[in-house]
């Protein structure tokens, strides 16, 4: 076991103890986070809620590995973020966290199957493996069909399906949602949720999910509210 490997407590999957998050501008102390403390047991689907400006995408970069607290503890899936060097933190990066988007961030001159194989194009698999990888992601999103198609040749919700096959099929252990309906008419917004519920359901895929719709947080199994850096309010199982 090394000092960046599991301290935290085996069933949650994400522990924050005392997270505090600075910005400078110039001479300026930016606070975002505020004194921080949450654990999330593997398995969760968890909403993050609170106006502009309160600190939720702080706290997905957070724990999504993508920043690192100025104070406090960060543990993630065994690894304690803020104990990783760069390197090594885009390598646990790369193997626990699926993302996902508003705007999908598809490359448009690569087809649906292409863009789902890029985070693949970094491991070790062959093109064989690589293949059946993408087709089984491909399949759980309900777009085997769309393989070939461009960005352009996509609906919005077919579009955001691709990027979660995208996040998927690496078979992360987290996935990490920033407004992923953010974009969407009702009808498709509904289907990404429910493509969420069924990851989380069937696959027992942890979810963090940044979201401004109540109805939206509603899926969850839990919903955190921020304001200006700190909890203050939560609904199930977090604690």
């Amino acid at each position: 076991m090394t000092p960046t490997e599991s301290a935290a407590p085996a069933e949650a999957l994400i522990r924050l103890r005392d997270v505090h998050k600075i910005y400078h501008r110039d001479k300026i102390e930016i606070p975002v986070l505020t004194g921080l403390s949450m654990d999330v047991k593997g398995g969760e689907f968890l909403a993050l809620m609170g106006p502009s400006g309160s600190g939720k995408s702080t706290l997905l970069n957070l724990i999504a590995g993508i920043d690192t607290p100025s104070r406090g503890d960060v543990w993630v899936a065994g690894a304690s973020l803020g104990a990783l060097k760069p390197g090594k933190l885009a390598a646990w990066r790369a193997r626990n966290v699926g993302f996902i988007f508003q705007l999908y961030n598809l490359i448009p001159v690569l087809t649906a199957y292409q863009n789902v194989e890029l985070p693949l194009l970094l491991t070790r698999l062959n093109g064989a493996e690589r293949k059946k990888r993408v087709h089984l992601a491909l399949e759980l999103v309900g777009l085997q069909d769309r393989d070939h198609h461009f960005p352009h040749q996509l609906s919005g919700g077919q579009e955001q399906r691709v990027a979660i096959a995208r996040a998927i099929v690496g078979d992360p252990t987290l996935l990490v949602a920033d407004e992923p309906t953010g974009d969407l008419d009702a009808k498709n917004a509904e289907e990404i949720l429910t493509l969420l519920q069924r990851l989380n359901r069937e696959m027992g895929k942890t979810i963090v999910m940044v979201t401004h719709d109540p109805h939206a947080a509603e899926r969850a199994h839990a919903t955190l509210h921020l304001e200006k850096g700190v909890l203050i309010e939560q609904q199930g199982a977090v604690r």
